[in-house]
């Protein structure tokens, strides 16, 4: 059960959740007091949320220690991606120094494949926008030092309804992504048949774990059958949510779904309440900076949903902030005797 404040802040005028409430205290501490006494606050903070954290059997890939950080294509992009596009992220990720502070997954969403799989059944990359292909363009991505996530989907057809799904292929389609040199795959919940998800995703987590490379695990289930309660042996991060907005009303409330499951996550497994809006223009600085601080606090992935090649200063600030991003990769962490 939450706990619910009236609170008026920066023009703003809300009902706070206990989640909220800590961040605004947050966002004040780093306004108003030195960085040694918020960084206490908010280690005790990370304490409270995850002293009751529920201990069940992970995903046995050895990833997911921590958060995943990056970028993913779709809040900005939606289908308009190619490897161009994809080339340049990687090098503005390492231009402004993100890569530096753990973003590292560069992450291809929906509409990079043809409508139809090849003679053999195989996965194609979209000749007219990833010409090069796939390995390729991970080959790129890797020399810069990052990491290459794809975009698959549990069902018939991905979401966009413009290139095939994966399901009854996961064994076949896990190879592909591992010959490719994947990275992380995320895996959507569109077209499913009506099956049960509890039945379509852990094919694709055996598939992944028996590819022969380490495939980190993103679970887009969209949090319909709870899978905070039974995905953390099936994957390495779980939505929480249905697709966040770019907006207040958007992000606050899948802050609060996402609130519900805080015990079910930690190493290995982590709430999903989607990927960052920050930067796309929808929602004012402070708004951007509590959304940002949220996702820290909650241990979710960070992953950055802007164009990072066009980056204005504020962006940047917010999103190389060193001390809430660790506060979410856990090395801000008080000793208790």
């Amino acid at each position: 059960m939450f706990m619910k404040l009236q609170y008026s802040y920066l023009g703003w005028n809300f009902k706070f959740s206990i989640m909220k409430r800590l961040v605004l205290c947050f966002l004040m501490l780093l306004s108003n007091a030195n960085s040694s006494y918020a960084s206490l606050v908010l280690n005790r903070t990370e304490i409270v949320m995850f002293r009751e954290q529920h201990r069940r059997t992970m995903l046995d890939n050895g990833l997911g220690q921590t958060p995943p950080m990056g970028w993913n294509s779709w809040n900005h992009f939606h289908c308009d991606v190619s490897e161009d596009l994809i080339k340049q992220t990687a090098n503005a990720m390492v231009s402004t120094g993100l890569v530096d502070l753990g973003y590292k997954y560069i992450n291809i969403d929906d509409c990079w494949g043809e409508l139809n799989r090849d003679s053999k059944g195989n996965l194609v990359a979209k000749s007219s926008t990833f010409p090069s292909g796939i390995k390729a363009l991970a080959d790129y991505v890797h020399s810069k030092g990052l990491k290459l996530g794809i975009y698959s989907d549990a069902g018939n057809q991905t979401c966009s309804k413009k290139m095939p799904g994966s399901l009854g292929h996961e064994v076949q389609d896990a190879k592909t992504f591992a010959s490719w040199g994947i990275d992380y795959l995320k895996y959507d919940n569109c077209e499913n048949n009506n099956i049960d998800p509890k039945e379509r995703y852990p094919a694709m987590s055996e598939a992944l774990l028996k590819s022969g490379r380490p495939i980190f695990f993103s679970l887009c289930e969209w949090g319909s059958e709870d899978p905070a309660t039974w995905a953390k042996s099936v994957g390495n991060s779980w939505r929480t949510t249905g697709d966040i907005q770019d907006k207040w009303d958007s992000m606050i409330s899948r802050a609060d779904l996402n609130n519900k499951w805080a015990s079910y996550a930690g190493p290995g497994g982590w709430n999903d309440p989607d990927m960052l809006e920050v930067g796309n223009g929808g929602m004012t600085t402070e708004e951007y900076r509590a959304h940002f601080s949220i996702w820290a606090l909650a241990k979710a992935p960070l992953l950055i949903g802007c164009d990072i090649r066009a980056l204005d200063n504020t962006t940047k600030e917010l999103l190389s902030n060193s001390e809430v991003i660790a506060v979410n990769q856990g090395r801000n962490k008080l000793k208790i005797l």
